[in-house]
């Protein structure tokens, strides 16, 4: 098959590169004429494990090119996948689809023979109505289908999940485009991923409702983790006990402050705005927005209280920046408002992440860097764990204390067991778990 996928950003590079990998030829366009040139010569605009290996490879068997020229690459493909950011709008919160009208009009007038469109974006309910509409009122004369493909991607775990899926989802009300979607994807039936033939409009709801109840499920153990600090219970032993359930499941039950990333925040947000035009608030969704929001914030003052209530003229260090290990994407990390909390109460800010801090820098002011963890903590009067890098998860407490001003210790990812970094000599505050005295919280 011959696939252009427009759009190199994460879920572009990622699935052209993935196609690619499966025999496909494979041409990733962006208007962005320096990534273009940059991923020409090998250099990776985002971090993913295993990315920058697998471009090379499959640029190496000629299977994988890079263009700005859309117009060609229209022509001589099979299937144009659309694979641009559909952003929260700002204002009123809905997905900003701009960019996807933007890719239909362009290639129209460029489309030659049969070709399936594909939305590969995250969209709303009824966009691949108006892009067909679109490429349809642009040129009358273009034979197309435009289906609806959601990716499915973990930041971090990408290429796995791209080729070992739990499903791939397809919408589309043409036998052709069924065909051709079919053979896009035959390499994974060794796998036996299921495929799921829907209506257009269901891939498209399917997306957003999976996101939503993901986010919705991390916010439940969140508010379950603020109930055990005050009843003198265990979070993770409850998530335990209930993740057990084959019903309820393990996956996304860990505590910690608050989800962000690429997805949830603006997914979870989109939906709730789809569903308000519709006049079917989804308010499960719409709570669950709040909480998240509010509680991101509430972790810096919960920061503010383990150092004692009053942190102007400390030094805090702050160990991870980016939503979650393995990426460097801040978009909507918990980091950020953490930060912000501790600046606005007084707090002078050193930050380490293993990857994120260059695009930190673009979205954090007033913060100062370190090499390592270490160097982090070097006269800080607390050290706060904010993201669950690998690193660390097996720090040198004797080596952290004796560079540390104040031993204090919040452990916002309960990476650590209380009785270790305590017998350290360290105050030490985690998410959801008992006080040393094991006691609940008095009531007033």
């Amino acid at each position: 098959m011959r696939i252009t996928m427009i759009g190199s950003g994460y879920v572009g590079l990622v699935s052209g590169v993935c196609f690619a990998d499966f025999g496909h030829d494979v041409i990733c366009v962006d208007n962005d004429v320096s990534k273009i040139e940059a991923l020409k010569m090998g250099a990776i605009p985002i971090f993913e494990p295993g990315l920058e290996q697998l471009v090379a490879d499959n640029v190496r068997s000629g299977r994988l090119s890079f263009s700005t020229a859309v117009e060609e690459c229209v022509e001589a493909s099979d299937v144009v996948f659309i694979a641009v950011g559909t952003p929260s709008r700002r204002g009123d919160g809905h997905a900003d689809l701009s960019y996807v009208y933007a890719v239909a009009r362009e290639i129209a007038m460029h489309i030659k023979g049969f070709t399936v469109v594909v939305t590969k974006s995250t969209v709303p309910v009824g966009t691949g109505d108006e892009v067909e509409r679109i490429i349809r009122e642009t040129n009358p004369e273009a034979d197309v289908a435009v289906v609806s493909n959601p990716e499915f991607l973990r930041e971090g775990a990408a290429i796995e999940d791209f080729k070992r899926p739990d499903r791939i989802v397809i919408g589309l009300d043409d036998d052709r485009a069924r065909e051709v979607m079919t053979e896009v994807y035959r390499p994974l039936y060794l796998n036996q991923a299921p495929l799921l033939f829907t209506s257009r409009r269901t891939s498209e709801l399917i997306k957003y409702a999976a996101n939503a109840f993901l986010a919705m499920k991390i916010t439940f153990i969140n508010e379950m983790a603020d109930l055990c600090e005050k009843v003198g219970a265990n979070v993770q032993e409850v998530s335990r006990g209930i993740g057990l359930d084959g019903r309820i499941g393990s996956k996304f039950l860990h505590a910690g402050p608050g989800y962000g990333g690429s997805c949830f925040p603006k997914d979870a947000l989109a939906l709730a705005k789809t569903a308000q035009d519709y006049d079917s608030p989804v308010r499960l969704i719409e709570t669950t927005i709040s909480i998240n929001d509010n509680r991101k914030r509430a972790m810096g003052r919960k920061v503010v209280a383990a150092v004692g209530g009053d942190v102007r003229g400390k030094t805090i260090a702050v160990l991870g920046l980016t939503f979650k290990p393995n990426t460097d994407d801040m978009r909507d990390s918990p980091a950020i408002s953490v930060i912000q909390a501790l600046q606005d109460a007084g707090a002078s800010i050193v930050g380490y992440d293993p990857e994120g801090m260059e695009n930190a820098a673009k979205v954090i002011d007033d913060i100062s860097y370190a090499d390592d963890a270490y160097g982090a903590a070097q006269g800080a009067d607390a050290v706060v764990i904010v993201t669950e890098w690998n690193q660390f998860r097996a720090l040198d407490f004797l080596r952290l204390k004796s560079v540390m001003k104040t031993p204090v210790l919040v452990d916002l990812r309960n990476i650590y067991r209380r009785e270790e970094v305590v017998r350290h000599g360290f105050d030490y505050t985690s998410i959801g778990r008992p006080t040393e005295t094991g006691k609940a919280a008095k009531r007033a």
